[in-house]
Order: C-alpha cells, then sequence, then structure tokens
C-alpha cells in the first residue's frame, strides 16, 4: 500500500443517471469555438481547426450545486455544452472509431470569467485562470451510450431565472464528436475518465449572485446552478 505525505484527495466523480454509481474522472478537456454563431458573436473566424483548453477535475461540480461568485472577476459567463464521458482510451483514434470510446452524455456548463479570459486573449496568455477556477465545471448526471445512444442533433437550451439565453442544436458544432476525438488523440493518449466538453451554441452571457442556470439537452437531461 502506497504511503503519501499529506492525506491523498477523493477522486472527483459525476453522478449517473439512474444509477447509485458514479463515474470517476481523469481530466477534463473542452473545445473552444466550436459552433459557427458563437465564433461570430466572439469575433473569429469559424474556419480554424478545433482547440482545446483544459479544466481541472475537481473543478467539477453537480445538478443543484449553489457556485459562489468567483473572485478576481466582474463578468462570470455561462457556457452551455455537451459533456462526453470517455470509457475507453486510446491515441491516434481513427474517427470512424470514435464513437466507440464515449461511455455517456451529459449536459454540462463552462463558466468563464470572461473579463480574465479577454485579458489573457489581449495579451497572448493562456486561459487556465479564466476557465479553470473552483466549481467552474458544471456537469450533470451521465447517460451511459448503451441507453441513450451517440446523439449527433438536439436541442441545447440554457436559461438564466428561466428565460432563454442560449438555444442551438447539437448538429449546429463545426467539429462533430468523432472529428473532436480523432483529433484529440493525436495530441494526447485519451484514457478512461476523461471528459471532453464540446462547445457552447452563441447567446453566452453573464451571471449574476442571486441568478439560477439551468442547462437543458433535449433527450439526456438537465443540470441546475445557482449563483451564490
Amino acid at each position: 500500500m502506497t504511503r503519501y505525505a499529506i492525506a491523498a484527495p477523493e477522486r472527483p466523480s459525476v453522478a449517473i443517471a439512474g444509477a447509485e454509481a458514479r463515474f470517476p474522472v481523469r481530466r477534463i478537456f473542452c473545445v473552444g469555438r466550436n459552433y459557427a454563431e458563437h465564433v461570430r458573436e466572439m469575433g473569429n473566424d469559424e474556419r480554424e481547426p478545433p482547440f482545446f483548453f483544459t479544466k481541472p477535475a475537481d473543478a467539477l461540480v453537480g445538478d443543484g450545486a449553489t457556485v459562489p461568485y468567483p473572485p478576481a472577476t466582474a463578468d462570470l459567463h455561462h457556457e452551455a455544452e455537451l459533456v462526453a464521458a470517455i470509457g475507453l482510451g486510446g491515441a491516434a483514434i481513427p474517427e470512424a472509431d470514435a464513437l466507440s470510446h464515449v461511455w455517456g452524455y451529459a449536459p454540462g456548463n463552462d463558466l468563464t470569467r470572461r473579463d480574465l479570459q479577454a485579458e489573457a486573449k489581449s495579451m497572448g496568455r493562456p486561459w487556465d485562470m479564466a476557465k479553470g477556477f473552483d466549481a467552474s465545471a458544471v456537469c450533470g448526471a451521465l447517460v451511459p451510450a448503451a441507453r441513450l445512444g451517440h446523439p449527433a442533433a438536439g436541442r441545447i437550451l440554457c436559461t438564466v431565472n428561466g428565460a432563454p439565453r442560449q438555444d442551438g442544436d447539437l448538429s449546429e458544432m463545426i467539429w462533430p464528436l468523432p472529428a473532436i476525438l480523432a483529433h484529440l488523440s493525436r495530441l494526447v493518449t485519451l484514457a478512461p475518465g476523461d471528459l471532453i466538453y464540446t462547445g457552447t451554441p452563441a447567446g453566452v452571457g453573464p451571471l449574476a449572485p442571486g441568478e439560477t442556470c439551468s442547462v437543458e439537452i433535449r433527450g439526456i437531461g438537465r443540470v441546475t446552478t445557482q449563483i451564490a
């Protein structure tokens, strides 16, 4: 038995719909600029290849969580996303085989300190503190692909206090999930427990203390977050 100098941290995990067991999480990869309308609203060109940033696994929060308004920002934004959970790892995965590596799907919310992101962009610096802060990776309950299949289309809706903010469809992704996984697996070796946040549609916007934000994906589920 390995002995550590300090207490080992608890393994991050997410809920599984209809099950007591939980899905252990290893790493979180996020795809940037994967819906054309969102790319345009952020002033970029939708033709570029996919790129990725990461969040720490212990930034995960589940459905119904109350998230403190984060420090060092005056512009916290919601970003509704489809989350794919990897059950079978691999490197240089062929696009035609990519979906066989996916264990399940969940609705997610990539919380973002937009002002820090804008500053990082302007100075050519990494996005880590804009994207990877505490409680920034909201993820609902995973639905196993064995039960759901692999959705290539479906409404993705984000509401704030019940009012629609983002309203898109998974079919609008510039890079669909098989292409994302094939590309990412040429950069790193994917492993069971990895989560992939697949990008957000247009309509991202600010969240204020006291507001409730929900992300719902048709056929998959909903995740709701209260901003403290």
